[in-house]
Formats: C-alpha cells, sequence, structure tokens
C-alpha cells in the first residue's frame, strides 16, 4: 500500500514542505480546485499541479475529487455535455500519469457535520454530527455554510436545486448513476483509470434527499451497475462507521479486490444518528481501527490509503478536519500497525 495525505493546494495552510515530514507519507491526495464542476480539466492544469508536487519529493498518487454535476445526478439539462467533459478530464489524468479518482454522488451536499469546532474534554476540537441540530437547520436561510457544500449557490440556486431533487427517489438516483457509470467506465478502462466512489456522509438522507452509496448491500449493488475493476470503491471507515450496522473490516475483505482507495478514520458514536470524530487509536472511538487494518493487510491490499479527518490539537487552528498534526498521527498509528503486521507474517 502507498500511504498518502490530502492537501488542498496553494491555499492550504498544510504546506508540501510539512507533510513531507511525515514518516513514510510519500504520496499526494489532491484536485483542481478552480474549475467549476462539469467543465474539464486542461492536461496543462494537471500537469501544473503535478510538477508542483513532484518538485516537494512527493507523488500526485489520487485525484480527490473530480465534482460530478448535479445535472448528471438528476438526469436533466446538460448532463450528455457534463459527462462527456468528465471523460476529457479522465483522458487529461490518464496522459499526466494519474490512475485514480475518488468521486461521489451525494446529491447537493457533500460530506456534513453539525458542528466544526466541538470543544472535547482532552482540550481539543473536533467535527461531530448532532442528528436534532441537523434537522432544525435550513439550507434556505442563505447564512448556513459547511464544508462540501457549494458556497456559490445562491438562495435562488439552492431552493430550484431542492425542488428538482424532491422529484427525484433513490432508484431515480441509481438510474442515473448507471446511466452515468455507462458512460465513464468505458472511459476509465481505455485509459487505466480506476474510479472510486466514496459513500455517502453520513450514511442516510439528510434534507430529504436521496442518498444510496450507504452500506454492505447497496455497495454490492453499485459494483454490479458496471463489472469492471475499473469501477470501484473509496471505502472511508468513518462515513460507512457511522451507522453501526455497518461491519467495515467485513466490507473490506468482501470488496477488496475493489477498493482503490482507503480512507480510515475513527468516530464515537455518541448517540441514534449522532456521532464525534476521535482519533485514529482503537480505543479513542467506536471503530476497531486495528481490526480495519488488518483486514486490508490479509487480502493483500496494494492501493493507497490516507488517514481521514483529524482533531484540531496543540492550538492548531485551518481547514476543519484536516490540519497537519492529528492526522500526521494518524499516519504514524496506521503504518506502525502495518509494520507489525509485516513482521508477524514472516
Amino acid at each position: 500500500m502507498q500511504m498518502t495525505f490530502r492537501w488542498y493546494g496553494k491555499d492550504d495552510p498544510v504546506t508540501l514542505e510539512k507533510i513531507r515530514q511525515i514518516p513514510y507519507v510519500t504520496g499526494i491526495v489532491s484536485a483542481i480546485y478552480d474549475v467549476k464542476a462539469g467543465e474539464a480539466w486542461s492536461l496543462e492544469k494537471i500537469l501544473e499541479l503535478k510538477k508542483e508536487i513532484e518538485d516537494a519529493n512527493l507523488k500526485l498518487s489520487v485525484i480527490e475529487s473530480v465534482p460530478v454535476h448535479e445535472d448528471i445526478k438528476m438526469g436533466c439539462g446538460d448532463r450528455d455535455r457534463y459527462i462527456e467533459n468528465y471523460c476529457t478530464t479522465l483522458r487529461n489524468l490518464a496522459k499526466a500519469g494519474i490512475n485514480c479518482v475518488c468521486y461521489n454522488f451525494m446529491p447537493v451536499f457533500d460530506w456534513t457535520r453539525s458542528d466544526l469546532s466541538y470543544p472535547l474534554p482532552d482540550g481539543s476540537n473536533a467535527l461531530i454530527y448532532d442528528n436534532e441540530t441537523v434537522l432544525k437547520m435550513n439550507p434556505l436561510s442563505g447564512d448556513l455554510s459547511l464544508p462540501g457544500w457549494d458556497s456559490s449557490y445562491t438562495k435562488e440556486d439552492m431552493r430550484n436545486l431542492l425542488e428538482k431533487y424532491s422529484k427525484i427517489t433513490e432508484e431515480d438516483l441509481w438510474n442515473n448513476l448507471k446511466y452515468f457509470l455507462d458512460r465513464v467506465i468505458k472511459v476509465a478502462e481505455e485509459v487505466k483509470v480506476k474510479m472510486a466512489i466514496h459513500p455517502d456522509d453520513p450514511p442516510w438522507s439528510i434534507f430529504g434527499l436521496p442518498r444510496i452509496i450507504t452500506n454492505k448491500k447497496n455497495i454490492e449493488r453499485f459494483l454490479k451497475l458496471y463489472d469492471s475493476k475499473y469501477n470501484g470503491l473509496t471505502l472511508c471507515s468513518g462515513s460507512l462507521g457511522a451507522n453501526p450496522d455497518n461491519d467495515i473490516p467485513d466490507m473490506v475483505r468482501s470488496f477488496c479486490d475493489r477498493i482503490h482507495f482507503a480512507h480510515i478514520r475513527n468516530i464515537k458514536i455518541t448517540g441514534d444518528r449522532c456521532f464525534e470524530e476521535a482519533a485514529h487509536k482503537t480505543e479513542a472511538g467506536s471503530l476497531d481501527i486495528f481490526e480495519i487494518v488488518k483486514s486490508y493487510h490479509d487480502c493483500g491490499f496494494d492501493g493507497y490509503i490516507r488517514p481521514d479527518h483529524g482533531r484540531m490539537i496543540w492550538g492548531e487552528t485551518g481547514r476543519p478536519g484536516y490540519g497537519l498534526y492529528d492526522r500526521a498521527l494518524g499516519a504514524v498509528y496506521i503504518n506502525g500497525i502495518w509494520e507489525a503486521l509485516d513482521r508477524l507474517k514472516k
């Protein structure tokens, strides 16, 4: 496996120089952030990003993500044009030597939390999800902003989007996902780029919107929509693990040959559809991180791993969930488990 680290580009306070100092982190997960969803990424921009990372003695390993336009998810408007642009982006990424793309199919909102800086007893701050708080949120208020939400939407844009989605069922979303896969995975196979869908975070409906990549049964259905190794998964332990019915080690062992990218993080379940993000170590939360890492090791996983969201510790400030210190500790912890398993296997 290759240990990687998320980097948000030039504006990220966690610089490439700092990331390079984390022991045995060799890969970078990044994207191009100044191109609108639905538009094609030029080869020139991709090569510029790749060079910047390589100049820091790191490798651009995974693109996270190439956003899927809402017209594609809704099956309307200019979806065919946006899908063709997506295919152009994949071809350009392949020309630049990049072979793994993480994406999601969550309507409107990406990962959602109710508090981005919740104080924990040890003095750190964490992302949390409190269901009662989220139920009281109004995405049409205009003053609601969370990571993963497209801040370019006006109130009217958001109102129109939610109105359109009110007529879209889970089955409609499945059909629109298949339409997308039928066209995109053919190109992915042609250029040898592994597509890796990220599960919904959290793995249940929010604001009445359909969500479908939520559990083992649905992942099995997803993989059958287009049966190809290039149609694969970003298996995120924290996203799926928010539902205690999801057995993450079992999922890893069941889908290992189709997992291209692993997000490993811990969460502490605090109630029904309530959780707080925790340190990576197993005892810090509700997920057995040791067993999750062991399941990857047991199945011979040779893809990409990154420590996912971290707490803000030691007075650090910055992008919520994406500070340096706690994620660096997570990378070292995961690498330590992997090394121990390697030695025990000899």
